[in-house]
């Protein structure tokens, strides 16, 4: 059975959807935040290694990850996605980062393999950025002309007291 092709006018030109997909129209496009150039040093592929913190009750772990930062179409926002390893167990997630023009800060969202999500505010000051979420924080600084990042995390198990929780290197390969 063939679909009914549906006509869509873009700005300048007519294209076909086929019958039953999802369309929008776009009115009024947004226009991009200067302020998302900021997350070029980002961009890119990178090997990231590092170890969590060790308590009285878990030993440290070995962590070693690949992480991809890339414009979404339109470079209104980066998505990140990263896989690897912590110890012997396999991880991953999504990271989506925007620019919410209205409170001036960059917004994340993650998304991770065991189904949890977070929400954090980057920042960047005085060449440190800064992840901050309810019960997380990271700072990381750039080296060797923005080809590595060294990252610290912290977590809170109150929201208020911040213990570490890994240091990570992450290195790009290009």
């Amino acid at each position: 059975m063939t679909k009914k092709a549906t006509p869509v006018r873009s700005s300048e030109r007519l294209f076909e959807l086929p019958t039953g997909a999802a369309t929008a129209r776009v009115t009024g496009a947004v226009q991009r935040a200067p302020e998302l150039d900021r997350l070029n040093v980002l961009i890119g592929r990178s090997i990231t290694e590092g170890e969590t913190a060790g308590s009285a009750e878990v030993l440290p772990a070995r962590i070693l990850a690949s992480d991809v930062y890339n414009w979404v179409p339109g470079g209104h926002f980066v998505m990140h996605p990263a896989f690897g390893r912590i110890g012997p167990s396999d991880v991953g997630g999504l990271e989506v980062i925007g620019y919410d023009s209205a409170s001036g800060q960059f917004r994340t969202h993650f998304f991770d393999s065991q189904g949890n999500t977070a929400a954090q505010t980057l920042s960047f000051r005085d060449g440190i950025w800064a992840w901050q979420g309810a019960r997380t924080r990271c700072t990381g600084v750039f080296t060797d002309e923005g080809k590595t990042l060294t990252a610290r995390h912290e977590r809170s198990d109150d929201g208020k007291h911040g213990v570490p929780s890994m240091t990570v290197t992450m290195r790009k390969i290009d």
